[in-house]
């Protein structure tokens, strides 16, 4: 990792931008998006750059990235990814199973898609295809952005040198985790439900 140092150290919070925007929109860059921000976390640590910085260019970026999908969704529709997807990474089978869940789990996947690698892009086109509304969009997008950037910075920061051993174990277990992190929001909604019923 010492050239992406070098590059990070010379460019600073540009490049969190540009490399999350570039990442988000589907551009394939030389470094996974989790294995970067856990990198940044473990930079933080070592007092190089601000956390705060680092989690608004970051979370800044992210945004960027994803809304551009989104409108390339809006003015593209879907013939531009059956056409080109396989040029920016998107898999026919990724397209239908983003579709599934996006019907299953609606504004859900906006937020945790962030979390699946090779999802989180082809959920904003759908967004943009499908006409979703770009105020509920841009909310959950944002919500799951800044999400999504504070637990990778936050590991990186708090596991120093061995920052690479989480970022590969999400990344290998990704689908698993987004399963249980819906389970445990539905749970959470159908008991605040109950309560909300038993005391009116």
């Amino acid at each position: 990792m010492g050239v992406w140092h070098d590059v990070i150290g010379q460019f600073g919070y540009f490049v969190i931008f540009a490399f999350l925007s570039l990442g988000l929109v589907g551009v394939p860059i030389p470094i996974p998006d989790e294995v970067l921000l856990t990198y940044l976390g473990y930079i933080t640590s070592l007092g190089e750059m601000s956390f705060t910085l680092t989690f608004i260019a970051a979370v800044l970026g992210s945004i960027c990235g994803i809304t551009f999908s989104y409108f390339l969704g809006v003015k593209l529709g879907e013939p531009f990814i059956e056409k080109y997807g396989h040029k920016l990474f998107i898999k026919k089978r990724t397209v239908k199973r983003t579709k599934r869940l996006f019907d299953k789990y609606g504004s859900l996947l906006l937020i945790f898609s962030y979390f699946i690698p090779g999802i989180r892009h082809v959920a904003a086109y759908i967004s943009g295809i499908t006409r979703y509304s770009l105020k509920q969009f841009l909310l959950f997008a944002t919500a799951g952005a800044m999400m999504w950037v504070i637990v990778f910075l936050s590991i990186g920061n708090r596991l120093g040198t061995n920052w690479n051993i989480i970022a590969h174990l999400f990344r290998k277990y990704s689908l698993s985790i987004f399963a249980i992190i819906i389970l445990i929001v539905i749970i959470c909604i159908t008991i605040y439900r109950y309560r909300k019923q038993s005391m009116s």
